[in-house]
């Protein structure tokens, strides 16, 4: 399993509230919506991180 890091995230109050709705329709936790955001976010812009077997 990756080793994780914890940060501080300071977003606005409407888009955490819009993110854990979203979290919660996908059955996910707020951290694991943001994680899966994020990625889609590096995937879409090719810099995802690449995995160690590659």
């Amino acid at each position: 399993m990756a080793k994780k890091k914890a940060f501080a995230l300071r977003v606005n109050e409407d888009m955490i509230k819009a993110i854990e709705k979203w979290a919660a329709d996908e059955f996910r936790s707020t951290n694991g919506q943001i994680e899966w955001m994020l990625m889609q976010a590096l995937k879409d812009a090719n810099r995802a991180p690449k995995k160690k077997d590659e």
